[in-house]
């Protein structure tokens, strides 16, 4: 009973990477309403949503290895790396750093795909 009860506990570190994929979504949904002033720069809801989604995957990777499950903070970290490049690409206005990012992104994502079917 008493681990029953520690996994229904509240996770602040899990609920963190939930809120950060949460506002990811959000900001995504609200591209359509332009872009809006932030720290004096006008930014585009869609870039601060790879902002949010790669600092959400690089938590989860960090969460997830600190409790010993390495194949999901794999697949968190390879997150990150891949949308952490899409916001470098726009920070420096690089399609080939995009293209690189999508592609970081697309081979994660084959490659957790074809293992979870092995497992």
């Amino acid at each position: 009973m008493s681990a029953e009860r520690e996994e229904r506990r509240f996770d602040p570190w899990g609920t963190a990477v939930g809120v950060l994929v949460g506002l990811a979504g959000a900001l995504v949904l609200a591209q359509p309403l332009g872009p809006f002033s932030l720290a004096g720069r006008r930014v585009m809801p869609m870039v601060l949503s790879t902002v949010a989604l790669t600092a959400g995957f690089a938590l989860g990777a960090v969460v997830y290895h600190r409790r010993g499950r390495r194949f999901v903070a794999l697949a968190h970290g390879v997150g990150a790396l891949g949308w952490g490049l899409v916001v470098l690409a726009a920070g420096v206005g690089s399609v080939l750093v995009l293209f690189v990012g999508f592609a970081v992104v697309l081979g994660g994502t084959l490659f957790l795909v074809s293992e979870t079917r092995r497992r």
